[in-house]
């Protein structure tokens, strides 16, 4: 935008005077209104008059009208004084003396005219400052005249003064700023009208009012600058605000020092609503340096740095600053001068509502809804209203004023979105939440507003979490996922820098808790980002000094968060098995603890230092660290001593770690005090399960932990799932151990699977997210109905759910089952390091399948894999009769599959191994079958152990032996073997040797070469350098007069091949001259060569006659062809080393001209004699063009003689002529000039 359409020509911006910067520009309003007026009276004397001082009227001019009415006073009379009380503010006053003028006239209409005018403009001024409605505080009977009943008598006047003459052109104006003021107190309508547009009536009126200002300024011939305000004004309300803009200027531009009404407020409007806030800001600057005491320009410049507030956070310095320059220095002036003024009024009762000063809020904004023309004004203060009434809880008369906010600015599809959030919020206190949510979507649709997608995510959270809380089996996916979406969305409009969002930790906090269950990675990324916010929250004062150490600083700094926060990333940490980092976070909380209970005196944290060192325990147990585990348990004995949960954890421990007395002993005691809590009653189920001499009947009804858990279901709680899902396991294995013999006895295993499955299902209908149930019915399908293809997806999912050894045991037995022997192995060891490193079931399990997987492949590995995993578990439960039969049945099939193996593929020492395990399985075979509970017959263990002792023994001894003979016999080949092998490794390896010896040797002469063509380039460059130095001081004399080395001048040369002609003093041109110059580059050339070639004398150049050319001539081969020689002093010291540094350069040439040509991209041209040769060097020195000018005749000449060569240019017949090759250059520059 050009700096004219500002509004400052030859002045600052938006009409700032540069000539007078500090002075303030007088309203001219009310200027023409003299200080006193003399009044003509009747009296003796013609020239009688009575004064009246118009600075100091009366108070009630009806005196004043009967003067005036009595003495028939002129119209002109009646109109100063009413304007003189309109100046002083007294428009009822005013308003009196027309009305009484208009009835005293005797003139006729065209006296009446324009009092009939002057008249409606007072009405007009009445409408700015009256109520837009009747106030109910106003005694009955008392009259007060709102906006719209001053602008019906405005109307009224106004068509009375149409009447008279329609063409008035004070008319114009007074119609367009009362259709203005119609404009602006319409009230929105509540229909579909889209967001943007303008209500049809209102911009009916405002296109009204714009025609009515330009009929007024094409009366004025476009001098009537309140016109063009005007027009600029209707076109600002109907949303053209950079045509509003071309207006404000335009009267800026053509009155400069108007100030009352100012364009540059308007101007300021308008570069604000077109995004252009900083101009806006120096706009009302400007009027405000012009007029201090502007009350408009003030409140404006107060809104501006309320609004830079709303972009910073607000905890800090520069809001605070803002803030405070907005409301103290700017809204406060210009409450002061006008009390009255809405936009004023509503500022301040935003402040004393932030300071809950309520009284003051209620009187501010009655007088912003009540004095304002604007609505958005008069919304602002509905806004305010009703936001009082709902800090004061009264929700009713708070629904009323947001309905009336949002009406104001539209209502519907437009409206004040503030509002519609209060009023979404005030559904929520009412606990109407269908509702709250149909307006919160709506608002959203709408704006997408931040506020309004937090709270309404909030409640589709809020509904989840009811769920989950009460066990109501209702779907709540869809609230779900709706949380989840609004949540997100807000989290994602955070990093948007453009809307300066400032995170919410509530928003991050519901977000966490909606992932805990199904996805836990990003639970905890929620709690971290809370967790930095706090950092960032936490005061200076209260921070540690940094450290080295970033992880000790940041423990530091965590002790000033919230423990509760701190103990939920532990926890998570804990689930994801990062052990190390929840001992941290856990200890961390126990810290943050003790420092807040010294900050908060009255604060309780024993409940929460027990729940976090209770986890803390945890940890320790599930890092291995038992010792410490029991310490922290034994702690929160000591402080409380009826803690069950502790005493649990401890009866746990000592029962893993001695299963034979200490455990058993504190489960027992355990249980006896507290058997009615259903922690300690799952614990001794386990526990039960577990004992070591215990032999399960065949009747799984009998079973000590079958009937536990139906006691604990039957006395205590029926819809206990840890019972539930046990007496589903004890159906799974009692159907696992029965008999399948006949038809009979495969139904009755399969109703025994039926029975657990309904175990299962029961716990599911209890916890739909029950994986251990799920997990059991998944067995029941791979064992019963052969289904692995539906079982093992489930097993797959729960083992994404639970980190539970037993998932991954399932697993490795559905992979077994299905020979995937590597998988199943995978899944078992997996299982060993889920906190069961030393459970003999498992390495059972993987002793069998390495067992499977030996046979399946004839892997001998294998086998003895098998064998070390079944002695492992055989070690950890040496009374286990079962284990030590895995042992020698390991080792009978070990024994078995190396005496099957060829000799080859054996050893000698392997077969004695196994015949070694072999006696061993006999030992423990006999032992087993004198046992009271053998795990099979005792007849069958007995006839293998005698297969064992008569035909195996002696098939191994047969192996022995057989092998002894195989390995002497082979040895000789064995060792010619082996060393034809090391020959050829020392073989590969001498090859190998000497390609890296030759690899080294071609990168080592490469590198020479490289060097060389360096060194090379090196002494060319200085060899060049060094002629670089001969050619400056070939073109260096010596001065006459001073004797110092000066730039040898250059004499003119001609414009076709020779030196420029030289002038006699009349004027004619010497042809022998130039003749000489012509030639005397060439001949120099000859010289200089034939100097080298023989010493002799350099020879004198002949003489050529030829005809000047024409300077069109010359520009035709200009550029075409130029010399590149060298200019050289014969009689100079530095011809010799010049012409030395040449012929070295010539030399090397010679030697290398292909490497000269790739290295300096240089041509070398024969000319027929070895003397003739000649290398051309081009150059890009600039062509000195100046003539030697010097007061001996006899130096010219010596000069002229001494010039080696000089900047001509020649044409190819020249060149020709003397053997010389033409060259292509660039152009050269015309002499003439000189």
């Amino acid at each position: 935008m050009s700096a004219n359409k500002n509004g400052h020509v030859n002045r600052g911006a938006n009409g700032h005077d540069a000539s007078n910067t500090n002075g303030r520009m007088i309203s001219k309003r009310f200027s023409d209104i003299p200080s006193a007026i003399d009044i003509p009276v009747t009296g003796e004397d013609d020239d009688q008059a009575v004064e009246i001082d118009l600075e100091d009227l009366l108070d009630d001019p009806t005196e004043l009208c009967t003067l005036l009415e009595n003495e028939g006073a002129a119209r002109t009379y009646w109109m100063t004084v009413a304007l003189a009380y309109a100046k002083q503010k007294k428009v009822d006053h005013a308003i009196e003396m027309l009305t009484k003028g208009q009835s005293a006239m005797r003139g006729g209409n065209k006296e009446r005219l324009s009092m009939l005018t002057c008249l409606c403009w007072m009405y007009l001024w009445k409408s700015k400052e009256a109520p837009r409605h009747r106030p109910d505080s106003v005694e009955h009977g008392e009259e007060i005249k709102t906006k719209e009943d001053w602008l019906k008598m405005a109307t009224s006047n106004l068509n009375d003064a149409s009447r008279i003459n329609p063409s008035f052109p004070p008319l114009f104006l007074a119609r367009g700023v009362l259709q203005l003021l119609r404009a602006s107190t319409r009230p929105f309508p509540r229909n579909n009208t889209a967001p943007g547009a303008l209500d049809p009536e209102k911009a009916e009126l405002l296109r009204g009012a714009q025609k009515s200002f330009e009929d007024a300024i094409k009366a004025s011939h476009g001098r009537n600058m309140l016109a063009v305000l005007g027009k600029a004004r209707a076109a600002y309300s109907m949303g053209k605000y950079a045509e509003a803009l071309e207006g404000y200027q335009e009267a800026l531009r053509s009155m400069p020092d108007l100030v009352d009404p100012d364009p540059r407020i308007g101007i300021g409007c308008c570069f604000w609503q077109l995004g252009f806030k900083e101009d806006a800001k120096a706009a009302w600057e400007r009027s405000l340096e012009i007029n201090p005491d502007s009350k408009v320009a003030n409140i404006l410049l107060a809104q501006f740095y309320l609004d830079q507030s709303a972009h910073v956070p607000t905890n800090s310095p520069e809001f605070i600053q803002l803030y405070k320059k907005a409301m103290t220095e700017y809204t406060q002036k210009s409450y002061k001068a006008d009390k009255d003024m809405p936009l004023t009024c509503a500022t301040f009762a935003g402040y004393f509502l932030s300071r809950k000063s309520m009284p003051n809020v209620e009187a501010l904004a009655q007088k912003a809804i009540q004095y304002t023309d604007v609505n958005a004004i008069a919304s602002d203060g509905w806004y305010l209203l009703a936001r009082k009434e709902h800090f004061e809880d009264n929700y009713e008369k708070a629904l009323d004023y947001y309905g009336r906010a949002d009406d104001a600015r539209g209502g519907a599809d437009r409206g004040y979105m503030p509002a519609k959030f209060g009023a979404a919020q005030l559904s929520v206190l009412k606990g109407d939440f269908g509702e709250a949510k149909l307006r919160l979507e709506k608002i959203i649709q709408q704006s997408k507003n931040i506020e309004a997608m937090i709270l309404l995510g909030t409640l589709y959270a809020e509904e989840v979490f009811s769920s989950q809380e009460s066990g109501v089996k209702e779907d709540k996916t869809t609230e779900y996922k709706k949380a989840v979406g609004y949540l997100e969305n807000v989290r994602t409009a955070w990093k948007d820098p453009k809307k300066n969002l400032v995170p919410d930790a509530s928003v991050l906090l519901n977000l966490a808790r909606l992932y805990e269950t199904e996805q836990p990675e990003k639970s905890l990324q929620c709690l971290q980002q809370v967790e930095q916010i706090e950092f960032d929250q936490i005061p200076a004062a209260d921070k540690p000094e940094e450290t080295d150490d970033e992880v000790a600083y940041k423990n530091a700094m965590r002790e000033n968060l919230s423990p509760q926060l701190l103990n939920n990333i532990g926890c998570f940490y804990y689930q994801s098995e990062k052990y190390d980092l929840a001992r941290e976070m856990f200890q961390a909380a126990l810290n943050a603890c003790v420092k807040a209970g010294e900050k908060l005196e009255g604060m309780d944290t024993d409940a929460l230092v027990t729940t976090i060192s209770f986890n803390l325990g945890r940890t320790y147990e599930a890092s291995g660290m038992p010792d410490e585990a029991k310490t922290v348990y034994e702690g929160l004995l000591g402080r409380h001593s009826d803690y069950t949960d502790a005493k649990t954890r401890l009866a746990y421990i000592a029962l893993r770690r001695d299963r034979a007395e200490e455990g058993p002993k504190a489960v027992s005691a355990l249980y006896k005090e507290s058997s009615a809590d259903l922690e300690v009653r799952a614990l001794y189920g386990w526990y039960l399960g577990r004992i070591p001499s215990r032999k399960r009947p065949s009747n799984v009804n009998e079973d000590l932990e079958y009937r536990h858990y139906k006691h604990t279901l039957q006395q205590y709680d029926k819809h206990d799932r840890y019972a539930l899902i046990g007496m589903g396991n004890l159906n799974l294995m009692a159907a696992r151990e029965m008999r399948r013999d006949s038809e009979s006895d495969k139904q009755a295993r399969s109703k025994t699977y039926t029975k657990a499955v309904e175990f299962f299902d029961k716990a599911l209908q209890l916890d739909p997210k029950s994986a251990y149930a799920a997990q059991g019915i998944a067995i029941a399908l791979v064992e019963d109905k052969k289904d692995s293809k539906t079982a093992l997806p489930i097993f797959l999912k729960v083992r994404d759910t639970v980190k539970d050894p037993s998932v991954f045991v399932n697993l490795g037995h559905i992979f077994a089952e299905s020979r995937q022997y590597s998988k199943a192995i995978e899944h078992y060891e997996a299982a060993l390091t889920k906190d069961r490193a030393h459970d003999s079931h498992i390495l059972t399990c993987l002793g069998r399948t390495w067992l499977s997987k030996g046979k399946s492949d004839k892997s001998l590995s294998s086998f003895k894999s098998a064998l070390d995993y079944s002695i492992k578990a055989l070690e950890i439960s040496p009374e286990q009769v079962h284990y030590k039969f895995n042992v020698a049945f390991v080792q009978l099939q070990l024994a078995t599959m190396i005496y099957n193996l060829p000799e080859t593929q054996r050893s000698l020492e392997e077969v004695q191994g196994a015949a070694k395990g072999l006696e061993d399985a006999i030992e423990a075979l006999d032992a087993i079958a004198k046992h009271s509970n053998p795990p099979y017959p005792k007849h069958d263990i007995e006839q293998r152990a005698n297969m064992a002792r008569n035909t195996m023994r002696r098939q191994l001894e047969r192996a022995i032996q057989a092998q002894k003979e195989y390995e002497e016999k082979n040895a000789s080949k064995i060792q010619a073997a082996k060393e034809q092998r090391e020959a050829e490794l020392r073989r590969r390896e001498e090859v190998r040797e000497a390609a890296v010896r030759a690899e080294n040797e071609r990168k080592a002469k490469i590198a020479e070469e490289r060097q060389k063509i360096a060194e090379r380039d090196r002494e060319l460059a200085q060899a060049r350098a060094a002629d670089d130095i001969a050619r400056e001081n070939a073109d260096m004399t010596t001065d006459s007069e001073t004797g110092e080395r000066i730039k040898r001048k250059k004499i003119p040369k001609g414009r076709s091949g020779g030196g420029k002609r030289k002038k006699k003093e009349d004027g004619i041109t010497d042809d022998e001259d130039s003749g000489a110059e012509e030639g005397g580059s060439r001949s120099q050339r000859k010289s200089r060569k034939a100097r080298r070639g023989s010493g002799s004398e350099e020879e004198k150049p002949k003489t050529k006659k030829r005809r000047l050319a024409k300077k069109g001539g010359e520009k035709k081969d200009e550029g075409k062809y130029k010399s590149s020689e060298i200019v050289v002093e014969s009689d100079s010291d530095g011809d010799d080393g010049a012409d030395e540094a040449r012929k070295a350069m010539e030399g090397e040439a010679g030697d290398d001209v292909e490497m000269q040509e790739a290295t300096n991209g240089q041509t070398t041209t024969a000319g027929g004699d070895s003397d003739e040769e000649e290398q051309v060097v081009k150059t890009t020195r600039k062509s000195r063009r100046g003539v030697i000018e010097d007061d001996d005749d006899e130096d010219i000449e010596a000069d002229t003689s001494a010039v080696a060569a000089t900047h001509q240019e020649d044409s190819p017949n020249t060149a020709n002529e003397d053997n010389d090759t033409p060259m292509a250059g660039t152009a050269v520059a015309d002499d003439d000039d000189e």
